[in-house]
This record gives C-alpha cells, sequence and structure tokens, in this order.
C-alpha cells in the first residue's frame, strides 16, 4: 500500500514539473526589436514607418525610418514604457510628434498618433 502511494505521489510531482517547464514565458524585454507602425487615416493617406527600438543600461530607446526610402536619414525616437503601454516621441517637420500604443498580443499594438489618428503597430520578425 505505502509503495503505491510513494508511485502516485512520484508521478504527481513530475506531472507538475513537466507541466510548468512547458508553459510559455512573454519575452522579458517585450518593445524591444523592429516594429511596423501604421497610422490610418492622415490627410496623406496611411503612413507607415519602421520603429527599431533597443534597450540599451536599462533604458529603451530607438529610431524611426520610412520603408518607402530607406536612403532617409533615421529619426531618434524617445520612449516612455509601463508593462503594455509604449509612448514615442519625435520631431517631424518641426513638430513635436507622440504615438501611443498599447498592448494588444504578443505581436501587435494599438493606439493613437497625438489622439487624434489611428495607430496599429505590428513586430517585424
Amino acid at each position: 500500500m505505502m509503495r503505491k502511494l510513494n508511485l502516485i505521489c512520484l508521478l504527481l510531482m513530475l506531472c507538475v514539473v513537466f507541466n510548468s517547464n512547458s508553459q510559455t514565458t512573454a519575452p522579458a524585454d517585450f518593445f524591444a526589436g523592429k516594429w511596423e507602425v501604421t497610422v490610418i487615416g492622415t490627410p496623406n493617406g496611411d503612413s507607415k514607418m519602421i520603429v527599431d527600438l533597443v534597450r540599451t543600461d536599462g533604458k529603451l530607446t530607438g529610431q524611426m525610418s520610412n520603408p518607402a526610402e530607406p536612403s532617409a536619414e533615421k529619426v531618434p525616437v524617445t520612449v516612455d514604457e509601463s508593462a503594455d503601454l509604449l509612448d514615442l516621441a519625435f520631431n517631424a517637420q518641426g513638430y513635436d510628434v507622440t504615438i501611443n500604443l498599447k498592448k494588444v498580443d504578443d505581436d501587435n499594438l494599438k493606439g493613437s498618433l497625438l489622439g487624434m489618428f489611428d495607430a496599429v503597430a505590428k513586430r517585424i520578425k
């Protein structure tokens, strides 16, 4: 009887260990990487940009480029982040511009540019 109880306990513990090891965890640095950001409905139509975010010395920084003009100068981006929110600030044609994005799932963000235009972002893999 004692042998069966020990065997059952062992099997239960193994199941717990394998189950906990098989759980996928979210990336520790969710926002770092390349994102394709699309701003929808601007006066010039939908606008796409590539935002490359890198963590350096614990701080997330980045730069933005226009995929339609690969040789154009990259624009520096100031980043403010929390668990599920990302705020990008940059200067475009002399204007301070902000994009606020919220995590939708592991590869998508959704928000707005200046609170006026919808914006979506998709992780580039």
